[in-house]
């Protein structure tokens, strides 16, 4: 039996309170010529520590095997596009950044967001460690480190460069399997008055909304902003306000600053949030242990669905091969014999297979010529924007399947 302490604190974590079984990693996508080849599997065990209360992944996978040649990019989801416009142009309004500014951007992936930077005159360094992600954003003018970042790189950017007024890491920091030598990093690279702000899915909504599909091993930790403020107090910031957000379901955006600076008065936000949490029972081990059996119905009901479909000669794709896709297709056991084939907007994932189930990527013309009965969307985050980008698949009857955070139809009638 292992027995694994925090990657935090260093609390021995006990039992797994959910286990997803051995997967493939979700964005290792397979080529058709390496179809015959045997994926590497690794245990998906989700733990809570009793004693900071960060929930985790802790079995250990090198990050070289998930981020190196990383195939998620942002600029394909308009969606995404908008909502790092409408943040980038409010931090650089609300902190008064100018041409004499420095703004670094840690996981930047195709520079979808600091390109708004560079539209206002402000100096950014891109960091990013996936090679396909760097060239794009080094094509739009973007000067970018194609490194993981830790605290040894904070001094070396200090050396070339200079420290930051703003570091933005959303939707990075669960990324980081040495949380403490990157927040070591952080604090080091941060200027006197310079602000971090962080972007990360919320616990509470993954819990309650059953996101379970958002557990994979690139995600090391799960956060509830109690786990954040507790390793945020240790390394001496000081959250000074906090937004909810809708990205992925349900997100936290929080604005940081080193905790002696006293120049940000604190939003009454946050302790209304804590005490949400506190009462929600963020900090009660049995609260996860209940997610188990709300799981289970959500994948036996999607099962249902598919061999409903199939039972009645319906031909089901998919839309969106995200990460979450093949979390939630390999823990259902779903393979092509169920979903005929999935769709996706990204290139770089067309005409691959998705890992674990081999289902087949294909371009989104793939709809009209298939004209298929059902179209489950994956990325169920949003379906909003695909249901109205697709809407006339119901000219031929066609229905859209949302799974998560309940199995839902919609059709021309809903």
């Amino acid at each position: 039996m292992n027995h694994f302490s925090c990657r935090f604190c260093g609390n021995a974590l006990g039992e797994p309170f959910l286990k997803l079984g051995d997967q493939p990693l979700c964005n290792n996508y397979i080529s058709s010529k390496d179809s015959d080849i045997e994926e590497k599997h690794y245990p998906l065990d989700l733990y809570f520590c009793t004693d900071c209360s960060l929930v985790q992944l802790a079995h250990s996978i090198p990050p070289t095997e998930i981020f190196s040649d990383y195939v998620y990019l942002s600029s394909y989801s308009e969606s995404w596009l908008k909502h790092a416009k409408i943040y980038s142009e409010q931090v650089i309004s609300r902190f008064n950044l100018d041409k004499n500014s420095f703004a670094i951007e840690i996981a930047c992936n195709d520079g979808y967001l600091l390109k708004n930077f560079i539209k206002a005159d402000i100096p950014i360094l891109g960091i990013d460690p996936a090679k396909n992600a760097s060239i794009l954003a080094k094509s739009l003018g973007i000067p970018m480190v194609e490194d993981y970042f830790n605290f040894d790189m904070s001094i070396k950017i200090i050396e070339e460069y200079r420290k930051a007024d703003l570091i933005i890491t959303n939707n990075v920091y669960a990324h980081v399997p040495d949380i403490n030598d990157f927040t070591a990093g952080i604090k080091n690279l941060l200027t006197k008055n310079g602000v971090w702000t962080l972007e990360f899915p919320s616990l509470k909504n993954l819990i309650e909304f059953n996101q379970f599909d958002t557990i994979y091993h690139e995600h090391f930790y799960y956060f509830s902003l109690n786990s954040i403020k507790n390793i945020f107090d240790t390394y001496g910031f000081r959250i000074f306000d906090i937004e909810r957000i809708s990205t992925h379901g349900g997100s936290l955006r929080i604005f940081a600053a080193h905790a002696e600076n006293d120049s940000f008065r604190e939003s009454d936000k946050l302790q209304i949030l804590l005490e949400e949490e506190k009462n929600f029972g963020i900090q009660d081990i049995n609260k996860y242990k209940e997610f188990n059996s709300k799981i289970e119905k959500i994948k036996n009901g999607l099962l249902y669905a598919l061999n409903s479909a199939k039972a009645e000669k319906k031909t089901t794709i998919g839309y969106g091969a995200a990460g979450k896709a093949n979390t939630l297709i390999n823990s259902c056991g779903i393979s092509k014999d169920l979903i005929k084939f999935i769709v996706d907007r990204n290139p770089l994932k067309q005409n691959k297979l998705m890992p674990g189930s081999r289902i087949p990527i294909y371009d989104t013309a793939m709809i009209k010529n298939s004209k298929p009965d059902y179209i489950l969307i994956l990325p169920w985050n949003l379906k909003d924007e695909i249901i109205e980008s697709n809407r006339y698949v119901m000219d031929w009857g066609g229905k859209f399947i949302v799974p998560i955070p309940e199995i839902k139809i919609y059709s021309e009638n809903k």
